[in-house]
This record gives structure tokens, C-alpha cells and sequence, in this order.
């Protein structure tokens, strides 16, 4: 797949790209990414709730790179 990512002046990307090929061949793997799927608004409570304590507790996150390695070795 071709991807070309669009960045404003900052150099911070804002967009993607995906030539009309590639699209069409998502679409045929993927019948419903046309859809759009809302959240239960109850799932984004959850969602609030955690971000709301790790603000409050940034020390209790986890690295990424050593979750995933436990996770590997088990």
C-alpha cells in the first residue's frame, strides 16, 4: 500500500493519503469501513474514568515495550 501522509508546517502529520486502488481493495476486505460505529456512550465513561485516574496517577502507566515483551514470553 501506497500511503502518503500530509503534514502542515510543523511537520506534525494531519492526514493521510490512500491512492483510490488501494481504497477500493480495503473496501472489498473490509465491507462495512464505510459505516460509521458510534461508542456507547457507557464505554466512554469507562474510557473517561481511567484517563481522569491516570491524570491523577501518571506513575501508574505501564511501557509499552515491557508489556509487550511479558506478554511475548508467556
Amino acid at each position: 500500500m501506497n500511503v502518503q501522509y500530509i503534514t502542515d508546517d510543523n511537520g506534525k502529520t494531519t492526514g493521510v493519503f490512500i491512492p483510490i486502488s488501494d481504497w477500493n481493495g480495503l473496501k472489498s476486505k473490509y465491507r462495512n469501513i464505510n459505516e460509521e460505529s458510534s461508542i456507547p456512550e457507557s464505554h466512554k465513561e469507562v474510557v473517561r474514568s481511567r484517563m481522569a485516574e491516570y491524570d491523577k496517577n501518571p506513575e501508574m502507566g505501564l511501557d509499552y515495550d515491557e508489556v509487550m515483551t511479558e506478554l511475548k514470553s508467556e
